[in-house]
């Protein structure tokens, strides 16, 4: 992560962005209103947060293959699961908004690049247990402790692909007929990201949602993301900072926002 580029940009998007009323947009409002300030404590959220507690607790040392966080050549290195946890599981709030925009927009096929411990999976496949949820996990051992954390909550209807994504994302479409939802948290670099979003554009719809995370992570991950919403099938692009949402809405003008959340 570039520590300087990403405070610098929180602080700008802090005195930027906009609070809910200044939004105009009905769309925009909507999203703002009744998804990302709402605080519905749904039923499951209990359930993956006494997982996340225990993992936190657990100091087993696991063997972690590491090609998403931007480095040019795959190390590994043993990290204890609490280590993983703290660090690279999402936190509690973001994940709740993926599984807040899951239970309101209802995507059926839902593609996830990067799994880690599978939390963020569960937010998203417990939010409506009809959906059809396939995730993408690079390591192993990781890949391992996320699949027991979905049998222990009886998440049916996760699938979840051990493999790099450059081969795992293939394998992952070749299942989809359309993609409703894709959430990217792989690999942080700006080429990849690109990749794949293109990659994932050959199933995409009218109604398909994007999520990308950490836009400010580097300079070629905010590049990426500004890449991203100057594509021309890009109509609604919402920064939370932390997080990116992409909409493909047909039959509206281009509009971009700068959300606090």
């Amino acid at each position: 992560m570039d520590k300087l580029f990403t405070a610098s940009s929180y602080l700008r998007h802090r005195l930027l962005g906009t609070k809910l009323h200044g939004v105009h947009s009905p769309f925009a409002f909507d999203l703002f209103y009744k998804i990302i300030k709402d605080e519905t404590p749904y039923y499951f959220y209990d359930d993956i947060e006494s997982l996340r507690s225990n993992l936190l607790l657990n100091n087993k040392v696991i063997e972690v293959n590491d090609h998403g966080t931007g480095g040019k050549i795959s190390r590994s290195r043993k990290l204890k699961i609490s280590h993983i946890a703290k660090n690279f599981v999402q936190p509690r709030r973001k994940a709740r908004l993926l599984s807040r925009l899951v239970t309101h927009f209802k995507p059926v096929n839902i593609l996830e690049l990067g799994t880690s411990l599978g939390l963020s999976t569960l937010y998203m496949a417990l939010a409506n247990k009809s959906n059809r949820v396939i995730t993408i996990e690079g390591c192993p051992q990781t890949a391992a402790i996320a699949l027991e954390n979905f049998k222990k909550l009886g998440a049916k209807n996760i699938e979840l692909i051990n493999a790099e994504f450059d081969t795992g994302i293939q394998k992952a479409l070749d299942k989809f007929d359309l993609l409703d939802l894709v959430y990217f948290d792989g690999n942080h670099t700006e080429e990849a990201t690109l990749k794949y979003f293109h990659e994932c554009l050959s199933r995409h719809h009218s109604q398909s949602l994007f999520i990308f995370d950490d836009i400010y992570w580097s300079r070629g991950m905010n590049n990426a993301w500004k890449k991203i919403i100057a594509h021309e099938e890009v109509k609604i692009s919402v920064d939370l900072f932390h997080t990116g949402l992409i909409f493909f809405r047909q039959g509206i003008p281009k509009q971009h926002f700068n959300l606090k959340f």
